[in-house]
C-alpha cells in the first residue's frame, strides 16, 4: 500500500510551479499524491491548519508538513 502525500496550494504561480516540480520528483511507487487547491476548496483550509500547514505551497508527507517557498498564509485563504 502506498503512503499518501498531500500537496496544498492556492493556485498562485509559485504554487503551480512547485506542484509541477513535486509531481515530477515524488516517488510514485511509494506515494499517492493528492493535490488540494485551497483557493477552490476553502472547506479544506481548517483541515490543512490542523495538520500543521501554515502557508502554501506545502507538502504533507508522513504526517509532517514541509513548507515550500512562500506563496500565501493560510489565514489569508479563510
Amino acid at each position: 500500500m502506498k503512503d499518501k502525500a498531500i500537496f496544498y496550494h492556492a493556485g498562485c504561480p509559485v504554487c503551480v510551479e512547485a506542484e509541477q516540480s513535486l509531481a515530477d520528483a515524488l516517488d510514485k511507487s511509494r506515494y499517492e499524491l493528492e493535490v488540494v487547491h485551497l483557493g477552490k476548496e476553502k472547506s479544506r483550509v481548517e483541515e490543512a491548519m490542523k495538520k500543521g500547514i501554515k502557508s502554501v505551497p506545502a507538502l504533507l508527507i508522513g504526517g509532517k508538513p514541509y513548507h515550500i517557498n512562500f506563496g500565501a498564509n493560510l489565514n489569508d485563504l479563510k
